[in-house]
C-alpha cells in the first residue's frame, strides 16, 4: 500500500505541475480559443487540489475505525 501511495502522490504532483505550466502557456498565447483554455486551466488548477483534499478527508472519516488505517499513520 505504501508503494501505491507514493506512486499516486507522484502522479498527482506531475499533474499539478502540468496544469500550472499549461495555465502559464495559455496566458501568453493570444488566440481566440486561448481565453477559454485559460479559464478551464485555472479552474482545474483550483478544483483538482480541492477535490483531492476533500476525497482524502472523506476517506479518513469513513475509515477512521480501521486497524490498517491507524497502523499506516
Amino acid at each position: 500500500m505504501k508503494k501505491f501511495k507514493r506512486f499516486a502522490a507522484l502522479i498527482c504532483a506531475i499533474l499539478l505541475f502540468l496544469m500550472y505550466v499549461s495555465t502559464l502557456v495559455f496566458a501568453f498565447i493570444d488566440k481566440s480559443r486561448s481565453l477559454g483554455l485559460l479559464k478551464a486551466s485555472v479552474a482545474c488548477t483550483i478544483l483538482v487540489p480541492v477535490m483531492s483534499y476533500a476525497y482524502i478527508l472523506v476517506y479518513r472519516l469513513i475509515h477512521r475505525n480501521d486497524d490498517d488505517f491507524h497502523s499506516e499513520y
